[in-house]
């Protein structure tokens, strides 16, 4: 047993050395942590606004759906629930060796970019990580084909290989390009520890088909009342503030709780950069691309 503010901080700070240092929207902990959560929100979107690392961001390719798209149906029974949580598939065919070297993302309100294409193995590789005795899926086809996802520059089509599974009448499809790689942010993480007041927010779940509201996964520990999310809209950015509410004092089970919260926006969120007030980094799909 140990405090759960040490063991979330010992885990904040792994996300952070990685990263490169439902309910709805719920208030902050306070009037002294809105302030402090404020303050460093209209600092990220002041120091996002007309910087290169946003010039750069609004001539990439950063998906915000999510990367691997299920099948129609999927899933109908525990047993499929269980193998696609566990990444257990089986291949029962010959992948394509044989692709473009390069694949274009088309945007729906006009503009492309021509980026290098995943390869099928590659592709199938990042769905089946499991390997062991449970349920699984089985693929039975692979070819390349087109999907459609949300980015940071709106709605796009991209490459996807199409894996046929077993038992389903449409494909699982997981796009076959790599997101852009994202220029340095212009500002500096808010501290090298979190406090109550702002906590990193843990990642981005979806964005509402009309972008007027999106979930993300915060986190928490086992001995508070759980997590709130501000937000900061301007023309050129939306800004989250995560926050932990209620603390309790003593020990506490060293656990962290994932909980996701939706966020609701007064327009939809369009070519906007979502932004994470903490890190000071911009939020993008949790599975890359």
């Amino acid at each position: 047993m140990r405090t759960t503010r040490a063991a979330m901080l010992l885990s904040v700070l792994a996300l952070l050395t990685a990263g490169g240092c439902g309910g709805e929207l719920a208030a902050g902990g306070g009037p002294g942590s809105q302030r402090t959560s404020q303050a460093r929100a209209r600092a990220v979107a002041e120091a996002w606004r007309g910087s290169e690392a946003a010039e750069a961001w609004t001539k990439g390719y950063y998906p915000l759906g999510d990367v691997v798209q299920l099948p129609d149906g999927a899933f109908r029974t525990d047993a499929d629930k269980r193998a696609y949580a566990t990444e257990n598939f089986v291949l029962r065919t010959t992948l394509p060796t044989v692709a473009p070297r390069t694949g274009r993302v088309r945007w729906s309100h006009g503009g492309s970019l021509t980026l290098p294409l995943t390869g099928a193995r590659e592709a199938y590789d990042s769905l089946a990580r499991g390997g062991n005795d449970g349920p699984h899926l089985t693929v039975t086809d692979a070819r390349l084909g087109e999907t459609t996802l949300l980015t940071s520059r709106g709605p796009a089509t991209v490459p996807a290989w199409l894996f046929t599974i077993e038992g389903y009448d449409t494909p699982l499809k997981r796009v076959a390009l790599d997101p852009s790689r994202p220029a340095a942010p212009p500002i500096r993480p808010a501290a090298k520890v979190p406090s109550d007041e702002l906590w990193p927010l843990g990642r981005l779940m979806n964005v509402a088909r009309d972008g007027r509201s999106l979930t993300v996964i915060t986190q928490h520990g086992g001995c508070d009342e759980g997590p709130a999310v501000g937000v900061l809209e301007s023309d050129d950015s939306v800004v989250l503030s995560a926050s932990i509410t209620g603390r309790k004092g003593g020990i506490c089970t060293s656990e962290m709780i994932g909980e996701p919260r939706t966020v609701t926006l007064k327009r939809p969120l369009g070519d906007r950069i979502l932004l994470d007030a903490f890190t000071g980094r911009p939020l993008t799909s949790p599975s890359g691309g």
